[in-house]
This record gives structure tokens, C-alpha cells and sequence, in this order.
């Protein structure tokens, strides 16, 4: 169930639109979100599940409603679940999951899952490596993406590939100390 209303949902949606604010856009790690954000396309969905099965439900529902949302209106969708999927080990299992999601609802080639963790950790990294941080969200996240807004986006920029590692040296520049004052947080 997707809750919208409770003051510990606000301030769920309040810390993550700040590090979207501070992070994602203040260092251009991804450089086509502050479009979206500043045209307010972007649906924040709060979570209340608790395990991986209410969680998938939650999915399925933001699926199928992107999907019918007028795309000039929400181009996005931002599920966050902030008491399901806690471990990341858990939550990096479950994406398998959302996968099937995807393919069961026929929309593999409509919507894309983005996944943001607070303690994402990209394969071949050590935990304290820096460059994870470019996936460290304050709560666990699905990140719902149509494939038609991702693909006007790689065709509108030259060398998309080169957005990754842009965002890693970013991180190493930034450092621990740099990270923590731009979440506000020293």
C-alpha cells in the first residue's frame, strides 16, 4: 500500500528530494534529472511495506500507473521504501524480482529500474569506496524510468558512457569530508 499523507512520509519525501537536490543534481550526477525535478515530473511514492512481497506489490501498482500517467505530467517515479529491504543484499536480490515485474506486466521495453540503496555498493568496489556513494540514496529506492525518456536523453548528449566515470571522478575529488557537507551532514 502506498501511503501519502502521514507527517513520517513527508519527511521521507522531504530528506530524499534534498539529496536529489544536494547530490544528484547539486554535483550533475545524473545531468537530465533537474529537468524533470524543476518541471515537477516526478511522482514520489512512499512505501510502507515492510517485506519483499508488499514491496513487489507497491511496484506493480507505480508500474502500471506510470505507465497510464500522461508523460508531459510524471516522467518518473521515485519508490521509496524506507522499512523494506534494508540489507542491501537483500535489496540487490530483490531487483531480480522487480525484473519479473517488469516482464510479467509486458514492459520490459517501456520502464526501466534504477536502484538506489544507502548502502549501494557497485560490484568490484569495497564498501568505504567512494564511488558507491553515486548510488547511496537515504532510503532504499526504486527508481521507475520510461524507456522513452531515457532514450531521448542518451540522444540529446554525446557520450553518455562517460556519465559514469564523470561521477567517480567527482566522488574521489569530493572525498568523504566533501560528500558528508554536500547531505549537510558536517
Amino acid at each position: 500500500m502506498i501511503v501519502s499523507a502521514k507527517p513520517a512520509t513527508e519527511a521521507v519525501v522531504d530528506e530524499t528530494r534534498r539529496w536529489l537536490e544536494r547530490a544528484v543534481i547539486g554535483l550533475n550526477l545524473c545531468p537530465f534529472a533537474n529537468a524533470v525535478h524543476v518541471g515537477g515530473r516526478i511522482r514520489w511514492a512512499v512505501s510502507d511495506a515492510r517485506d519483499e512481497r508488499a514491496l513487489r506489490d507497491d511496484l506493480v501498482g507505480e508500474l502500471e500507473s506510470l505507465v497510464a500517467a500522461d508523460e508531459a505530467k510524471t516522467e518518473t517515479t521515485l519508490l521509496i521504501h524506507p522499512q523494506a529491504l534494508l540489507d542491501f543484499g537483500e535489496y540487490n536480490d530483490f531487483l531480480d524480482l522487480a525484473d519479473e515485474a517488469l516482464a510479467e506486466l509486458a514492459l520490459t521495453d517501456v520502464i526501466q529500474v534504477a536502484s538506489f540503496h544507502p548502502d549501494y555498493q557497485f560490484g568490484g568496489t569495497d564498501p568505504d569506496d567512494i564511488e558507491n556513494c553515486t548510488n547511496r540514496s537515504p532510503y532504499p529506492m526504486l527508481h521507475l524510468l520510461r524507456q522513452s525518456s531515457v532514450e531521448r536523453a542518451v540522444s540529446s548528449m554525446p557520450d553518455t558512457n562517460r556519465i559514469f566515470e564523470k561521477n567517480i571522478e567527482t566522488m574521489e575529488k569530493l572525498g568523504w569530508e566533501g560528500w558528508r557537507r554536500v547531505l549537510g551532514q558536517g
